[in-house]
């Protein structure tokens, strides 16, 4: 075994009951890179491949007590958020982390749209979210439905995603990736905008309706390679590697966009 402790993640994001997404897919990409997660459910979902059927939020100081359980026993090292869906969860959220883990690195996955296309988000949310947890954060992870959502830009190229990510940073994030799955390219381009540059990201657009929980992988990976150290622009292409991987090997479970596979780095026997 390493001498070199796994780095703690605390994910506060929602439940997935079909395993894709959400807390599932964080627990299990933080695991498989060989990190440790906490998680603070901040919803439940009746969620499948074909859609989400049904979102039941959890009261605010359940999720806060979770959190804040985490971070004064086990500690953190850095926090990744996924789901938040209503605005007073997401000030509770706020005030928590900015009295318990000011200094912290936090990755914002903005998750508003699943897959399916499914809405997950109140409107409401949006403008607190930018304003109280994008402003901040050490990296945010918009796809391009949630960019324009976020910003009010079009996303509908590169150029597209580097506005958004550009006004991304002018709100107060440290760096942006806004991803281009969504986009109607082949390689997809995910562009990241830092204070200090800018990164693009190019990989193969496979061909496969396995993409359930792609951008929570993704999120919760790069938390787990920055919390073992590496650079913004290295724990991003470290993990785009990981989730390229994961989505080659899914399992084709389901009847609609299936899971990814999230364990095809560890030896079977």
């Amino acid at each position: 075994m390493s001498d070199v402790k796994p780095p703690r993640v605390l994910i506060i994001a929602g439940s997935d009951s079909g395993g894709a997404a959400g807390i599932q897919a964080d627990i299990k990409a933080v695991t498989a890179l060989g990190g440790f997660a906490m998680t603070a459910v901040t919803a439940i979902t009746a969620q499948d491949t074909t859609g989400v059927h049904g979102v039941w939020p959890m009261p605010v100081d359940a999720v806060v007590q979770q959190a804040k359980v985490c971070m004064s026993d086990i500690g953190v090292d850095i926090i990744k958020t996924g789901l938040i869906a209503g605005s007073d969860l997401v000030e509770a959220i706020a005030e928590l982390l900015a009295e318990q883990a000011p200094e912290v690195p936090r990755v914002v996955d903005p998750v508003m749209v699943a897959t399916s296309g499914d809405r997950l988000v109140y409107a409401s949310t949006t403008d607190v979210l930018a304003s109280l947890l994008v402003r901040g954060a050490t990296l945010v992870t918009p796809n391009a439905p949630e960019a324009e959502i976020l910003t009010g830009k079009p996303v509908e190229d590169i150029n597209g995603q580097r506005r958004a990510a550009e006004a991304l940073l002018e709100f107060g994030a440290k760096a942006a990736l806004v991803k281009g799955g969504h986009v109607d390219t082949n390689p997809i381009v995910d562009v990241l905008q830092t204070q200090h540059g800018e990164w693009l990201f190019e990989s193969s657009r496979i061909d496969t309706t396995s993409t359930h929980g792609t951008g929570c992988t993704l999120a919760s990976s790069i938390s787990t390679e920055l919390g073992f150290g590496h650079e913004m622009h290295e724990a991003v292409q470290r993990a785009t590697s990981y989730l390229a991987g994961a989505i080659r090997n899914a399992p084709g479970f389901g009847a609609g966009h299936g899971p990814v596979y999230h364990a095809w780095r560890v030896e079977r026997d």
